[in-house]
């Protein structure tokens, strides 16, 4: 835990003064909006996006100003976590359940930096279940042409329940074992009706901050 706060509290060090700041979802940018917080107490004057209710909430209590969409352009900066990284900065993210908002919001983003702990750098994609956002409408057929594709998607649960994302959808969370060609795979995900979108994030990384249990901190380099 305290290398991911490490790697969130260097990627701050981008924020200055005048940005519009997007705040990812998760534990890791849990750390980078509570610094942030800490920063506008401070004094720093930015105007942020959430990519959840979560962070939303969070960034209220912190007394971090908040836009909506209608008003922006872009976004400078954006940071967020990821639930694993290979070595060409492609992304899988969507464990925290908000793959759809975190993808909105680094696509409207001039630099995303991507904070994570040594254990989400991965030389190949895949041992980390892969979200994709489905359509509750006939998501029993999407989850069987999920299955056509070679995935074993499961369907996310919160308890007893299914889970819900902030936009009303489900999550099958598709178990692929590795994913040799990340950018082919999305888009074959995406020509699928029912499935919103997914969680790879493909040359949308623009920094990736690692944090190490030895209490490093590194940006690294491709």
């Amino acid at each position: 835990m305290e290398s991911k706060k490490l790697a969130a509290e260097k990627a701050v060090e981008f924020v200055k003064d005048g940005m519009i700041v997007g705040l990812g979802t998760g534990s890791t940018a849990y750390f980078a909006i509570q610094k942030i917080g800490q920063k506008v107490k401070e004094g720093l004057s930015i105007r942020a996006i959430a990519t959840s209710n979560q962070s939303e909430e969070l960034a209220k209590e912190l007394g971090i100003p908040l836009l909506p969409f209608a008003e922006i352009d872009e976004i400078d900066v954006t940071i967020d976590g990821a639930d694993e990284v290979d070595v060409n900065w492609n992304l899988i993210k969507g464990g925290g359940g908000a793959l759809l908002r975190e993808k909105i919001v680094a696509a409207a983003t001039k630099q995303l930096i991507i904070i994570v702990d040594e254990s989400k750098l991965v030389k190949e994609l895949g041992k980390f279940p892969l979200p994709v956002e489905i359509i509750p409408f006939g998501y029993e057929m999407t989850i069987r042409k999920l299955q056509k594709l070679g995935a074993e998607p499961v369907l996310r649960k919160a308890g007893d329940e299914v889970y819900v994302t902030d936009n009303g959808n489900y999550i099958a969370d598709c178990h692929l074992g590795s994913i040799a060609q990340p950018d082919e795979l999305h888009r074959m995900l995406n020509l699928i009706p029912g499935i919103v979108d997914n969680g790879l994030f493909i040359d949308m990384a623009a920094v990736v901050i690692a944090g190490y249990v030895d209490g490093s901190v590194r940006q690294l380099e491709k």
